[in-house]
């Protein structure tokens, strides 16, 4: 039977409870070694945190404190605060705990964590996705005075903190109680569980988020799903220490079984240079160190889990002038470098996406490489960012270096493979295990080193040069099967598209009846106003002016937009603020004269709803429209593939996992 480690605080003793009494010359005991428990001055967070001894007092009920001052950093918002209060420490190795303790203050004027975690993410977290399928399976209990939690420990103790949420307001302890939770054997009729962790870069992301991907997303589609589970736990934001300190590690230690594998990748955030806010992201080299060395690793191992460790991906210069040679971004804090000392010291396999990364950018070029991380003009998705729609270009005026599109997160979870599959050969018998739960057919395309045949979508002509432009969005439409290559593997995303190829792609990408967009032209090249006519038959057919998609209405902060009474079609774009419809209204475009009446109405539509928009004097990492709309002039492949991506995610609901590829089995038809 699993014995539990008891303390009482109070002054009638209670059972086989360890009392807890004052010292000599009435002391609060403190914390030494060889006790094994006792109160301390600083708990083990990182940076450690102040807390008080002196002021704490014994009572009846245990001991107490109330304090008279908090230390609250404005500037770093709910981040960076102290109540200070107290902290006990008890001396408990590597392993799970359930962690009780009986307060003499009432719950809801008290903040309960363990060893430096967020007591109230603990209270908070639901989910750990955007999708919101993986659920938090490790919650606080509370009823009455207990305060209970299952908690996973790395370290050689276990700190309990008690704060008060007011000034002036005792709070305090009166009986703490560490259970052993036993390690979890995996039944024999359940798979094992590969579990990838990490911030935005392996992040699974919704269609509210398109194109963002990150390599964790389209990870487990590279495995045999009959012999392993592959979950998802990564999230944008974290760090070794966020994802630490809000539970996101601790659930995954407490939902896995003895052999299942944790592969973490962290490096970005934890670059923030608010190591020393309580909960911040960022972390010194040396903080770094410790949260993979001491709070990590042994904890992992403690649940006789499997850790792997992926060193993260260098960023990549947006602006990057030709020739340029990418080379390591972590210049500063030399995280990959720690990694991969700290994989060898305490023998953790090493997957060096760092590296790889590099590797990779340098060979696919400048334009190929800017291309697949986040550079976004007008028109390319209807999706949004924390600054705001897309739909006009990225609203943060940038080419973002750090994320990147589905086209980047392949090749990543490509090489992640790979490289399990190369350790294994090594002799690394953990990392064999787990690459032998990789598709049959993708251990042959590592092994051939050809993986046409797990992405036959990848166009030969779009990998590098001004080929690479739309990758992203020709390789949906590709997978999906609703464009398709020729025999070698081309796209030829210069040509012009035909009439027909897109009418009959935009009706299947809808799941329409060709019959329902009206332009009946089979044949012939394909002009922007006749797009713009077929966009809006399509858009008719699908949705209701009465329930506009959320892209369309959630997304515009404080801008008026065309619905409203008040809307100014001839207010200058930059003071229209960010929003999803264009900021250059159709009555300031300079050329509308030059569309076929028949179409006019329909193409006016089509604009005002952001479905068309003006391809001339736009550009990627700028909020830019142009004044042109060119309704005569052919519409290339390339461009007919922005099209029809942009219907693509507007079709979808917001929160749906954006690297859906429903239509990609056996219907690609060929260039015409």
């Amino acid at each position: 039977m699993v014995k539990s480690i008891q303390f009482n605080f109070a002054v009638s003793p209670k059972g086989e409870y360890r009392s807890i009494v004052q010292e000599e010359q009435d002391s609060i005991p403190r914390y030494d070694d060889v006790k094994g428990y006792g109160f301390v001055d600083k708990t083990c967070a990182q940076p450690p945190r102040e807390v008080h001894v002196e002021q704490i007092v014994p009572s009846q009920e245990g001991y107490t404190i109330s304090e008279a001052r908090f230390v609250n950093r404005e500037e770093a918002g709910e981040n960076d605060f102290n109540h200070f209060g107290l902290c006990f420490r008890v001396k408990a190795g590597p392993g799970a705990y359930r962690v009780q303790v009986r307060t003499t203050s009432s719950l809801e004027g008290t903040r309960i964590a363990i060893s430096g975690m967020n007591a109230d993410e603990l209270l908070n977290v639901d989910y750990w996705d955007a999708a919101r399928l993986v659920p938090n399976r490790t919650r606080v209990f509370q009823e009455q005075n207990v305060w209970s939690y299952d908690y996973v420990n790395g370290r050689e103790y276990i700190d309990i903190e008690i704060e008060p949420r007011r000034l002036q307001s005792p709070v305090g302890i009166a009986e703490l109680v560490l259970t052993p939770i036993p390690i979890y054997l995996r039944p024999e009729s359940k798979r094992p569980t590969l579990f990838t962790l990490g911030d935005s870069t392996v992040k699974s992301y919704i269609f509210m988020e398109a194109p963002m991907s990150g390599w964790g997303q389209v990870f487990d589609d590279l495995f045999d799903s009959r012999q392993v589970s592959v979950i998802n736990y990564a999230m944008g934001g974290r760090s070794f220490k966020s994802a630490y300190t809000e539970g996101r590690f601790n659930d995954i230690l407490l939902t896995g079984y003895a052999g299942d594998v944790v592969l973490i990748q962290f490096g970005h955030n934890d670059e923030s240079h608010d190591e020393d806010h309580r909960f911040g992201r960022g972390a010194t080299e040396e903080m770094y160190r410790t949260y993979i060395r001491e709070f990590y690793i042994p904890a992992i191992r403690s649940r006789q889990m499997i850790p792997m460790l992926v060193t993260p991906m260098a960023r990549v210069d947006g602006e990057a002038p030709p020739g340029h040679v990418y080379t390591d971004s972590f210049r500063v804090r030399k995280f990959p470098v720690i990694m991969r000392e700290l994989a060898e010291e305490l023998n953790v396999p090493l997957i060096d996406l760092n590296r790889e990364s590099l590797r990779y950018y340098n060979e696919i070029g400048i334009e190929g490489t800017t291309a697949v991380f986040m550079s976004i003009e007008a028109g390319e998705t209807p999706a949004k960012t924390n600054d705001g729609s897309f739909a006009n270009g990225h609203p943060a005026c940038k080419i973002d270096g750090t994320h990147f599109k589905e086209s980047l997160s392949k090749p990543f979870a490509r090489i992640v493979a790979t490289c399990l599959v190369q350790l294994g050969e090594q002799g690394e018998l953990d990392v064999a295990r787990v690459a032998s739960w990789l598709k049959p057919e993708v251990q042959a395309a590592i092994r051939e080193q050809d993986w046409s045949a797990i992405y036959p979508e990848k166009a030969a002509d779009t990998m590098t040069g001004r080929g690479a432009y739309y990758r992203n969005q020709i390789e949906k439409l590709v997978q999906l099967g609703i464009l398709g290559l020729d025999e070698q593997s081309f796209f030829h995303p210069e040509a012009i598209m035909s009439v027909g190829e897109f009418r009959l792609a935009l009706s299947r990408l809808l799941n329409l009846d060709p019959d329902e967009i009206k332009q009946n032209l089979a044949e012939g090249t394909l002009s922007r106003e006749l797009m713009g006519s077929m966009l809006q038959d399509a858009f008719d057919a699908k949705f209701s002016m009465d329930a506009l998609p959320a892209y369309m209405t959630d997304y515009n902060g404080e801008a008026i937009i065309p619905e409203l009474p008040e809307y100014d079609p001839h207010l200058a774009p930059d003071q229209r603020g960010l929003m999803y419809y264009p900021l250059v209204s159709f009555e300031q475009l300079q050329d509308t004269v030059d569309i076929d009446p028949v179409l006019y109405n329909k193409v006016k539509k089509a604009y005002t709803l952001g479905l068309l928009r003006s391809e001339k004097g736009i550009e990627r990492g700028q909020v830019r429209n142009g004044y042109e709309l060119e309704p005569k002039a052919w519409v290339t492949r390339e461009k007919a593939a922005k099209s029809l991506y942009y219907m693509w995610v507007l079709y979808h609901p917001i929160e749906v996992e954006n690297d859906l590829s429903v239509l990609k089995a056996g219907s690609v038809h060929p260039v015409e």
